[in-house]
């Protein structure tokens, strides 16, 4: 990958080889850089012509990109720097090493902060901009083994004390003693005056802050907010960037030309086991990548110490041993000391030895690699933050375990390192020159010095220059205005039997609510590349799609009514065939709240099947930072999408989101219900600005809507109220059938079957979510054994089915879903659902295949029935035969 190659026996002629190196020295001489790239550009275009098809290296040499010629000055106090720096190192092990020689189980990290602690130094002291900062603060994601060493300068700023930063993976044990603990990771939902996002599962991190410096765009462009002088920082690791979050939207990045996006990667060049490119270079294939995506690329790999040497090097022999030193060498040479570095580095050819006999091996020893020296870093940040058009990633090469020496420096085993011994704690004090006693460093005490210090004055000098400390979460926003429901849903509170689906009225309601005059502007409409298919395209016009550029282009579909229009002030966000893009644009707008004090509200519509079970840790991450939105599960269920087949219908997303502690699930059946959630979850979210979200299903099959009940709003929102009463004269016997979504109309079905035929009185129960009333019956169980002496309270789902009366249960998601509320009903309780792999086919014939259809409702109940002596076997007998059911068929999760 390196250019460094001069073809040696391969070139054809030399001498011209060397006219053609002379003729373009000279150039530089005499017109400079910029000449030089713009005869370079024009020869790279001629020589890609197919005649010659000449295509160029993928990479630089294995150099730093900024030369030290064009380095700016150091602004800052490099000695107070290195010392504070030192000090994080120190504090941030200590709590590490402490936590685990009381408790042996609780884990941590010291290798990756102590290489990453010079790239966050100089961030914290000239770059990462404070919430009070004119501009408004900068939005920085921290690589998250890195955590210890944030709280380290925490406590130096005085934001964390001593006993905080003893009880650090302690929170519950921490508590009990008064004290708050410390996260493992940033975590939002556990220290919500701190972390501003979770990274703690890696590769989510790099994703994230793509699509929040777009947000960041999206609402400067949209005028609500003024973000021109903000930056979005993220510190990442090379290991990190396999994953494939971390790599997704890198075009997005460079094609919306998000300059206020700068990566630091942490190029350690060591994974949790062993090299992350062992037999190759992760810069250089990270260079390509990023360079290929449009980014600016800067690599950070050598320390001033190297200068000089580069200066000496007239023959290009460094340049040459780089580009033939694996990362797994590199490894090696980290971990090694200065004399075999000199052997076998340095003595790999006469040259290279030449270059060395002036360093005693100690010197060599110290030779630091680019991510350690904070002149370096500072010159790649400057650089960085003053890239105009494009993204930049910085790739700077550190040691994993710098400092740590013969204990961890660049060793295998160096990320699992938790417990040094006393000899170790000694020779680090030493190598940072730490004022500790050696009886202070065997104890791992934890060193602050005096405020008067020039240290701390310094370190709060510079935090107050760049707007105060960081990071810093904010928690509430100004809240919103909710319109009333008449206002944009009376059309499904009072439908009288008009034809829809739920899709279709959500679309509806979404009309409306934009063109409210105090929420609709905070409304972002997100979809993934499925507008047309929901029924969206009327928004197109209405408000348009969000494009940085606007449209530059004529669309097909100009003189339409629903035609396709981009404009830069466009509100719905249309992420393209990207549900990892879409949810990440969805989180940056539900946490718009906390990340700039400015409420927004956004609603994503996707396939059901591709939320939950796609994105799921994209939107964990979400509910660790308190999101505050809508996620619309569309053509949901398992039945309801005919002929689509496996991958396409959703019988477990209910599931899954009900196991998110903050996210409300609801799959409603009518649009009236519709109404009613959306209203509450509006009311929740931005009004009463609780840390919730909420997932709601949507369906798109056309039926009949009634008009929603007077006076069952308040039991809806508990998750389950009476629809309806079917009664037989002299009925043999009671069921209660519950449904929910799209399988509430068999179940009214089932009632009227069994009231007509078989002279059996039946509820109907909408239960428009089974999560809701899981949720209230175990806070009430938990009540009742916490507190034996009260009177027991009873939950909603208790009072509402109370009694012997058989409960049959049946929705278009696996059993699971229903049988969440099966413990807290004393009644026989039977729940039917649609496990298995889906099928294409009609919906018909997919509701008889799962046995969730109107006639296996009606033998459930019968069977119910049947046990408590209310009716015979004949009478099931019968239904089987009379209703076509097949006794034989396989199972649906069998079949």
């Amino acid at each position: 990958m390196s250019s460094t190659d001069d073809h040696g026996d391969n070139d054809a002629d030399t001498l011209e080889t060397a006219e053609w190196r002379d003729a373009l020295a000279s150039l530089l001489r005499a017109a400079g850089a910029q000449r030089v790239r713009e005869i370079m550009d024009m020869l790279a275009a001629a020589a890609r012509a197919p005649e010659v098809g000449w295509q160029p290296a993928l990479g630089t040499p294995y150099v730093n990109t900024i030369p030290a010629s064009r380095q700016p000055a150091f602004p800052g106090d490099l000695a107070i720097e290195e010392r504070l720096a030192s000090l994080m190192r120190w504090n941030a092990l200590a709590m590490v090493v402490r936590a685990n020689q009381a408790y042996g189980e609780l884990g941590g990290h010291i290798a990756s902060y102590a290489s990453a602690a010079d790239l966050f130094e100089v961030g914290f002291n000239h770059f990462f901009r404070g919430g009070a900062d004119a501009g408004g603060g900068d939005l920085v994601f921290y690589q998250p083994h890195s955590a210890p060493g944030v709280y380290a300068r925490a406590f130096l700023e005085g934001r964390l004390g001593e006993d905080e930063l003893a009880h650090y993976r302690q929170e519950i044990g921490a508590r009990r003693r008064g004290v708050r603990g410390l996260a493992s990771y940033p975590h939002p939902w556990l220290m919500p005056d701190f972390w501003q996002f979770p990274t703690g599962s890696m590769g989510l991190g790099p994703i994230s802050s793509i699509y929040q410096a777009r947000f960041m765009r999206y609402l400067h462009h949209r005028a609500l907010l003024d973000t021109s002088a903000r930056k979005v920082w993220g510190v990442f690791g090379d290991g990190e960037m396999d994953e494939p979050e971390s790599m997704s939207a890198l075009t997005l990045a460079a094609r919306e030309k998000l300059d206020n996006l700068i990566w630091v990667v942490n190029c350690n060049l060591q994974r949790l086991d062993g090299p992350v490119r062992g037999n190759g270079r992760i810069i250089d294939e990270l260079e390509a990548l990023f360079a290929g995506a449009g980014w600016r690329v800067i690599k950070l790999v050598w320390g001033s110490d190297w200068d000089g040497l580069f200066a000496r090097d007239t023959e290009g022999a460094l340049p040459r041993a780089f580009a033939n030193t694996v990362d797994g060498q590199f490894q090696t040479f980290a971990a090694k000391d200065g004399r075999y570095n000199r052997e076998h580095f340095f003595g790999q050819d006469p040259a290279l030895a030449a270059l060395a006999q002036g360093l005693t091996d100690e010197q060599i020893d110290r030779l630091k690699r680019g991510g350690h020296d904070l002149v370096k870093i500072h010159a790649a940040y400057h650089a960085a933050a003053a890239t105009r058009g494009r993204p930049t990633v910085i790739l700077a090469q550190t040691k994993k375990g710098y400092g740590m020496g013969e204990a961890g420096q660049g060793r295998m085993t160096t990320h699992q390192q938790k417990k040094l011994e006393r000899e170790d704690l000694i020779a680090f004090r030493n190598r940072f020159d730490l004022p500790l006693s050696d009886e202070q460093a065997a104890s791992l005490a934890f060193f602050k010095p005096a405020d008067d210090s020039p240290e701390m004055r310094y370190l709060h000098a510079r935090r107050a220059a760049l707007g105060g400390c960081v990071p810093v979460r904010r928690g509430e926003a100004p809240p919103l205005a909710v319109p009333p429901p008449a206002r944009y849903a009376e059309f499904a509170l009072n439908a009288e039997g008009k034809e829809m689906s739920t899709t279709m009225a959500f679309v509806r309601m979404l009309t409306a609510l934009l063109k409210d005059a105090q929420l609709g502007a905070r409304i972002v409409p997100i979809v993934a590349d499925e507008a047309r298919t929901f029924g969206m395209a009327n928004l197109f016009r209405q408000v348009g799609i969000y494009s940085f550029n606007g449209q530059t282009y004529e669309p097909e579909d100009i003189g339409s009514l629903m035609s396709y229009r981009e404009a830069e002030d466009g509100q719905i966000l249309e992420e393209g065939i990207s549900e990892a893009g879409a949810i990440s644009s969805w989180t940056a707008a539900a946490t718009s709240y906390s990340v700039h004090g400015l409420a927004m509200l956004p609603f994503y519509i996707y396939y059901s099947m591709f939320g939950f079970q796609r994105v799921g840790d994209l939107i964990w991450a979400a509910a660790d930072q308190r999101a505050r939105g809508f996620l619309l599960g569309a053509t949901a269920g398992r039945t309801t999408l005919g002929g689509e087949g496996l991958q396409h219908q959703d019988g477990a997303s209910l599931l899954q989101a009900a196991a998110v502690p903050n996210c409300r699930a609801w799959d409603p059946c009518f649009a009236g219900e519709l109404a009613v959630i959306l209203d509450h979850g509006m009311r929740q979210m931005v009004q009463e600005q609780r840390d919730v979200f909420h997932y709601l299903t949507l369906g798109n099959e056309s039926y009949a809507q009634p008009s929603l009940p007077a006076g069952v709003h308040a039991d809806l929102i508990k998750g389950l109220y009476r629809h309806a009463v079917h009664s037989p004269a002299q009925a043999k016997g009671r069921v209660r059938l519950l449904g929910s979504g799209a399988i509430l109309r068999e179940v009214i079905a089932a009632a009227e079957l069994l009231a007509g035929d078989w002279g059996v009185e039946a509820e109907v129960w909408s239960a428009t979510s089974f999560s809701e009333l899981a949720r209230e019956a175990r806070e009430v169980e938990r009540h009742n054994r916490l507190h034996p002496a009260e009177a027991p309270r009873t939950s909603h789902v208790q009072q509402c089915l109370a009694g012997e009366a058989p409960v049959v249960a049946a929705s278009d998601y696996v059993r699971a879903w229903p049988q969440l509320i099966a413990s807290y009903i004393a009644a026989p309780f039977t729940a039917l659902g649609t496990d298995g792999f889906g099928r294409s086919d009609t919906r018909a014939a997919l509701r008889r295949f799962f046995e969730v259809d109107r006639a296996h409702v009606v033998l459930a109940a019968l069977t119910a029935l049947r046990a408590q002596g209310r009716v015979d076997a004949g009478a099931c007998a019968e239904a089987i035969a009379r209703y076509g059911i097949d006794p034989g068929a396989a199972a649906s999760w069998d079949a």
